[in-house]
């Protein structure tokens, strides 16, 4: 392994200095280095400390031509420079109304390790855009606002958390790439993204500068706590593919410095490189497990009713991203989740039509597949599951979902720690597609239920009609975006 200790910058330096990622971060206009030659090295300084602040509720929302008025001078300034400053999160952004996303005497004592804070920079049509998020935060807004964007970035991080490689986790990474964004003399043109994770160790920023064209490549990481820099990457030779990285070590050696792959997620590869035999050596270990941990408890779902209703092989019980082995999912809880299982008839009385006694499997005599069906009580014949509706399947797909945890859903949560410190987030894109207003107030009920609790938390995109209802309920934390 090609690591080198900086003995000099630990001896000369009062703070820590490591290289300034904002230099190969996209700016405003989508170019990976700000304007700057593909080779030209970032000046070493140790940044200033300048906290993203989260928008308050009731703050005036940025309309798209101010935005997008905003961008196109960063651009014009940057080309007729040749250097930019690469615009920091800030305050400018969606209104977002609702509980708070974590109460600030809460934040230093959170119990586990969540995303409190997502930062799109430059990403599809968000600029400069900061989404405090809380135990359940719903997007709300007109078609091609953004919703579905925030949701795919969180999502993003998540899979790079897990070591996933960038292709895996933007697989149309051009269509991330911000609006009406200007190439570089290079033809480069890029995306910035990033969040905050509150836990045990406070919270800890990550910031990630993607390249998308001409290929696709990380070419800046920046990994904060308190305003110091723990982990910071910077594209130094377009040529290799790697970047040359830099993280605190503490004592005599002050910084060590090492060559990591373009294609991953510095942060996740940090325990497979630091020892953790100084004080900042743990200090960076702590803050990078923190990080992933919370990234890795991540569960994406969107029910596909027109793949739930075939029976399934009896398999492992996990419920898979688009809930398609829902009928064994309900095996599984049916012998070994009783109480949940019987909240989840419970909610079925509500959310489907007709009277519900039970959920109930048919597996034939034999083996073979099973099939979930609702019990209509006594004197009446049960219903498959595949003749129930779009919308009853995506509602019974969705309550299963809140009612369960981990060990009943097809993810790989970190295991250095234990579940119950760990806090499940589930990502609905179209939370509320194909439900009526029924269904919708049911889950809104499941939801505020599971994720007041501590170990479940909801970040989805709704429709108005859901939006409007759950605006006033104590709990909700509403992001409005504009078009």
């Amino acid at each position: 392994m090609d690591v080198t200790s900086d003995a000099t910058a630990g001896r000369t330096a009062a703070t820590l200095a490591l290289a300034d990622t904002r230099t190969d971060c996209p700016d405003e206009a989508g170019r990976p280095d700000g304007g700057r030659p593909a080779t030209a090295p970032p000046t070493p300084r140790t940044p200033p400390d300048a906290p993203t602040t989260a928008v308050a509720s009731g703050a005036p929302a940025t309309s798209a031509t101010s935005a997008a008025s905003s961008a196109s001078a960063t651009s014009a300034a940057s080309s007729a420079s040749g250097v930019a400053d690469p615009v920091e999160p800030s305050q400018a952004g969606p209104r977002v109304c609702g509980s708070p996303a974590e109460p600030a005497q809460r934040q230093s004592r959170q119990p586990r390790p969540v995303v409190t804070e997502l930062r799109l920079s430059a990403f599809g049509p968000h600029r400069s855009a900061v989404f405090p998020l809380g135990p359940l935060t719903l997007f709300a807004g007109p078609s091609g606002s953004g919703k579905s964007q925030a949701l795919a970035a969180y999502e993003a991080l998540a899979v790079l958390a897990s070591g996933a490689t960038l292709e895996e986790a933007f697989p149309d990474p051009r269509a991330r790439i911000p609006d009406r964004a200007v190439p570089d003399a290079q033809r480069r043109r890029g995306f910035r993204l990033g969040c905050t994770v509150d836990g045990p160790a406070g919270p800890v920023r990550l910031d990630l500068a993607v390249q998308a064209e001409p290929t696709l490549r990380i070419v800046g990481e920046r990994l904060s706590q308190d305003g110091q820099i723990l982990l910071a990457t910077a594209l130094r030779d377009p040529g290799r593919r790697s970047v040359q990285a830099a993280w605190l070590t503490g004592g005599a050696i002050g910084v060590t410095r090492a060559p990591l792959p373009d294609d991953r997620l510095g942060t996740a590869l940090l325990p497979l490189r630091v020892a953790g035999s100084t004080a900042g050596q743990r200090k960076v270990l702590t803050a990078a497990e923190q990080v992933v941990v919370a990234l890795r408890a991540v569960f994406p779902c969107d029910p596909r009713p027109d793949r739930m209703r075939a029976a399934v092989p009896p398999g492992e019980g996990r419920l898979l991203g688009d809930c398609t082995n829902l009928a064994d999912v309900l095996r599984r809880t049916r012998s070994e989740c009783g109480t949940r299982h019987a909240m989840l008839a419970q909610a079925a009385r509500t959310g489907c039509a007709g009277p519900v006694e039970g959920l109930g499997v048919r597996t034939p005599a034999g083996g073979g597949p099973v099939a979930a069906v609702l019990d209509r009580g006594p004197g009446r014949p049960a219903t498959e599951l595949a003749r129930l509706g779009a919308g009853e399947l995506r509602f019974l797909a969705l309550a299963l979902v809140l009612l369960t945890g981990p060990g009943v859903l097809a993810m790989d949560p970190a295991a250095e720690l234990l579940s119950a410190r760990q806090a499940l987030t589930v990502l609905a894109d179209g939370f509320d597609r194909g439900l009526d207003p029924r269904q919708n107030a049911e889950l809104l009920r499941l939801a505020l239920l599971s994720c007041g609790r501590g170990h479940i938390r909801l970040v989805a995109a709704v429709g108005e009609a859901t939006a409007t209802a759950a605006r006033d309920l104590p709990g909700v934390a509403m992001v409005d975006l504009k078009a």
